[in-house]
């Protein structure tokens, strides 16, 4: 039997308070209803989930909490939450009532829309991101379905909490509910479920994407599918399904949807910007024309606002007098025509003979300045500047337009007035080296250049935090708005310190020094370790030190002196064991003939420092 959720509430009143008057739309979550609160006297938009949600307690629990959060967010661009409540088994939610129309329907009505008129619907969704990041809410399920037009032109962001209750919830009733719009979801979002600010920054360049092209980027025969291109594919840019999209678009759509968080724009209101910067580079948005010869138009255009004003997309009618004039016949017709044969006689003298006597105009698109004016020069004209633009197709000094056009016709002796084209619109990236990533931001914005996002990487010259060069490289000539890659120095690549114990001091030196380290010597004696070789290192050997750092080197003089024993008079015997007990070598002299096998001398003398296992001299007699 099926549940009085799910069944039409028209005419009964919810929770003593909600007078239901019509039914406004019925989704995969909950059905909406306009209806009337008794209490306040106004009208409201009721929103009641359906059974398998209200009956899921995980779910009412952590709609409540989201629903109190989100009655806290008040800003003109998002809709605001009147009140929740459960009763006889109905969860609702009591919000703004908007009259008028989604995006979803604009879309469907007009199809693709112009780049300059989809950000004027995209602006005031970028700046309820704005403030509701700021406030700690992440909306997740951004949406042509979820942001609503007024009748008066307001641009509002509705269900900010409701994706984060379904799929916190927790329970086998909510599986699959966010799938429902997978041609949204962020590849985070599809990976682990995780979001944040730029998850929602995603999902507002797929939008974008939908509004000039008319589809989103990926399709597939089922919501795995679409979610697996998320994950593994790049969002194209849109110029390659509408070759009339200009780069300022492709460059928002993607930096918005990179697939690594990290290299989205850090926040919305970066995002904004660009959108912003973006406007005001491009003409006005072209007006609206609908089946009842009404216009829509941009109200921040027909007030003449700057491209920066928050209050936009909204919907003025203007009607036409389709009732002429009655004219009179009466005798002055002969007269009349009379006049009009006299005026064309005239007319044609004028045209054929007179000064209104006109030439062709030479065709000179594709010379340059000084080309064309020889041309026209030989015709009898003159060339007169109109104006000078960028052209990706023309380059600089060039012929790109005329007026008249080639073959209409001139006055001779007359101008023509030529657009040069000044080459492609390009701009290089600053020296940003050394700069703080936001100092380095705002240099990359002021060169008309978008920022992208931050990676980071090892330098030897660069301190930690500060920026150490940028992608594309600084000085490298890119168009307007590309996005522009931060590289963020992390300091010098650490060093590990080499293993030279036991080797030559002047090898060891030499091997420390090429690891770009810096040798601080020293010596003492080792009974263990060679003469001239190396018994220590400090830090040890395997150690990870920043380049540039000190090392300790200990290097060996040999084994320490020993004090030569007096050994005159001492028997032959005695005198080569008192030099063993020493560490010292006994070398003897002696003649043929020693009555007394004493010693007479020795060599080093007695008290003298010689290096253990050195040999001392004696003679015997």
């Amino acid at each position: 039997m099926e549940s009085s959720a799910r069944r039409n509430l028209v005419g009964t009143t919810v929770d003593g308070r909600y007078e239901v008057q019509s039914l406004l739309a019925r989704g995969g979550m909950a059905t909406v209803y306009e209806a009337l609160d008794t209490r306040l006297d106004r009208v409201v938009a009721l929103k009641v989930m359906h059974p398998h949600l209200a009956e899921d307690p995980g779910f009412v629990s952590r709609f409540e909490r989201e629903a109190k959060a989100a009655a806290r967010l008040s800003h003109p661009h998002v809709v605001g939450v009147f009140d929740q409540g459960e009763s006889d088994g109905l969860v609702y939610l009591a919000m703004e009532y908007i009259p008028g129309r989604t995006l979803r329907d604009v879309v469907r009505e007009f199809g693709p829309l112009t780049t300059e008129q989809a950000l004027v619907f995209l602006d005031p969704v970028l700046e309820a991101l704005v403030a509701a990041h700021a406030a700690g809410f992440v909306h997740r399920d951004i949406k042509p379905e979820n942001v609503l037009i007024s009748d008066d032109g307001r641009v509002k962001v509705a269900d900010f909490g409701l994706a984060r209750a379904v799929s916190d919830a927790g329970s086998s009733a909510t599986t699959g509910m966010i799938i429902g719009t997978v041609a949204y979801l962020s590849p985070e979002q599809v990976e682990h479920g995780d979001a944040d600010g730029r998850s929602d920054i995603y999902s507002a360049g797929i939008l974008l994407y939908e509004l000039i092209t008319g589809s989103t980027p990926h399709a597939g025969e089922s919501p795995l599918a679409i979610a697996y291109q998320h994950v593994n594919t790049d969002v194209p840019a849109p110029s390659g399904v509408k070759a009339d999209i200009p780069a300022e678009a492709d460059a928002l759509v993607v930096t918005a949807t990179r697939r690594d968080p990290n290299l989205r724009y850090p926040t919305a209101a970066a995002f904004l910007a660009d959108v912003r910067r973006a406007r005001a580079m491009l003409p006005a948005p072209r007006p609206f024309m609908d089946v009842r010869d009404t216009v829509v138009v941009d109200r921040a255009t027909a007030a003449g606002m700057t491209a920066g004003n928050s209050t936009s997309a909204l919907r003025s009618e203007v009607s036409y007098d389709r009732n002429p004039t009655a004219r009179r016949r009466g005798p002055w017709v002969a007269l009349v025509i009379a006049l009009v044969v006299a005026l064309a006689a005239f007319g044609g003298w004028w045209l054929a003979a007179g000064p209104g006597k006109t030439i062709p105009t030479p065709d000179v698109l594709g010379l340059t300045t000084s080309q064309a004016q020889s041309a026209l020069a030989t015709a009898g004209l003159t060339l007169e500047v109109a104006e000078e633009v960028f052209s990706e197709d023309a380059p600089a000094d060039v012929i790109v337009s005329t007026d008249p056009a080639p073959g209409d016709g001139v006055r001779e002796a007359g101008s023509v007035m030529v657009t040069i084209s000044l080459g492609p619109e390009r701009y290089l990236v600053p020296d940003v080296q050394g700069l703080t990533p936001e100092a380095a931001t705002a240099a990359i914005n002021a060169a008309n250049l978008a920022i992208g996002g931050r990676v980071e990487g090892f330098s030897d010259d660069i301190p930690a935090g500060s920026v150490s060069g940028t992608d594309p490289k600084i000085g490298e000539s890119l168009k307007p708005l590309t996005p522009v890659d931060l590289v963020i120095s992390k300091g010098p690549k650490p060093v590990v310190i080499p293993d030279v114990v036991g080797k030559r001091a002047a090898v060891s030196r030499s091997t420390l020094e090429a690891a770009g380290l810096v040798v601080t010597p020293s010596s003492k004696f080792s009974e263990k370790v060679a003469d001239g070789r190396v018994i220590s290192v400090s830090p040890p050997s395997g150690t990870k030190v920043d380049s540039g750092s000190s090392v300790a080197v200990v290097i060996s003089k040999g084994p320490p002196p020993v004090v030569v024993p007096n050994l005159v008079d001492l028997p032959r015997r005695k005198a080569i064991a008192a030099l063993a007990a020493v560490g010292l070598k006994a070398k003897v002299e002696a003649g043929d003939f020693t009555p007394l096998n004493r010693v007479i001398s020795q060599s080093p003398a007695a008290g003298q420092e010689t290096p253990k296992g050195s040999t001392v001299t004696i003679r015997i007699i």
